[in-house]
């Protein structure tokens, strides 16, 4: 193998950033960066470069932006480059196995579980919402199945019942980064001895809806508050008050009985919005209306009369 591997990285939102960054910090700049195409976003619906590609060409690293790499054209590009290893982080396009086949070490993947459990999608944001107490990232040799692959190294760090899907996937993000890092001469070397995967104990995180964010008042408050945090920032939980959404950004459990039917407010004052659900008593402690900035429940309350006895979710 020569002194520079010939690595090739592919990745698309924020989460693989931080792998692109240290990997150039580290003096193994990739040859080439793979990323999705440029997608309309925002109000004018304007073509918008991937965080990724933005984090490439910051480096001035050779980009790529294939619609599918099932592509025959794709895929001699990518073999024109006669990588040594390909890395992947969040890319959102399917690999096929002629394209896994043609690093020479392989293809690896970040993936930010502790897999076998929560493969698929929204690993962050279905850690949260099953109340799970600890979760991390796996770099994984990529084959055929979803996330299936030998386990070559994890990193774990807890669940802080502060998190929310966004401050876990940034230290998640970050753990990435370090964890690939780290191991990545054992890699080029063949030093990592891969673990293969307990099939049978799989479980699978499933892609995020917006319909999900809408808050049953009838559920537990433990089970809406992980809503609230497994939520933010994407999609945000909601309900609904006097017809218009209302976001709930952050909220805490306050007690575990609640005398009342689930959505009534209970309390409304500087500490927060306490309110009564199938189980339990949510606090609501920062909340938003349509075209409103994001506001700590006491500052809502002194620009919106919302009162003890209202039904949210109505």
């Amino acid at each position: 193998m020569s002194d520079q591997p010939r690595l090739v990285f592919a990745g698309t939102p924020a989460f693989a950033v931080p792998a692109l960054r240290e990997l150039v910090a580290a003096g193994y700049p990739p040859v080439t960066v793979y990323t999705q195409p440029d997608r309309p976003a925002g109000r004018g619906r304007k073509a918008r470069p991937s965080p990724v590609k933005l984090a490439a060409l910051d480096y001035g690293l050779p980009v790529e932006q294939p619609a599918s790499l099932r592509d025959p054209a794709a895929r001699e590009r990518l073999a024109g480059l006669r990588p040594d290893l390909m890395i992947v982080a969040a890319y959102g396009l399917i690999l096929p196995q002629s394209v896994l086949d043609l690093p020479r070490l392989g293809c690896v993947n970040i993936h930010a579980s502790l897999l076998p459990r929560w493969r698929g999608a929204a690993p962050i944001q279905r850690a949260i919402l099953a109340g799970d107490t600890e979760t991390g990232v796996c770099l994984m040799r990529m084959e055929a199945g979803l996330d299936t692959g030998p386990v070559l190294a994890c990193a774990t760090t807890p669940i802080h019942a502060e998190d929310t899907g966004g401050t876990l996937h940034d230290r998640l993000a970050d753990i990435g980064a370090g964890l690939l890092i780290g191991s990545l001469p054992d890699l080029l070397e063949g030093k990592l001895r891969a673990q293969p995967q307990d099939h049978d104990a799989a479980t699978y995180a499933s892609k995020v809806s917006k319909a999900e964010a809408l808050l049953d008042w009838r559920k537990p408050a433990r089970q809406l508050q992980r809503q609230v945090a497994a939520f933010n920032p994407w999609p945000v939980a909601h309900t609904r008050w006097h017809g218009e959404p209302l976001r709930i950004w952050r909220a805490t459990v306050i007690c575990e009985s609640a005398d009342a039917a689930p959505g009534t407010v209970l309390a409304a004052g500087r500490g927060g919005i306490d309110v009564a659900t199938g189980e339990g008593c949510l606090r609501l402690l920062e909340l938003q209306l349509p075209g409103g900035r994001v506001l700590a429940a006491g500052a809502f309350l002194s620009g919106h009369s919302l009162r003890p006895g209202e039904r949210l979710g109505e």
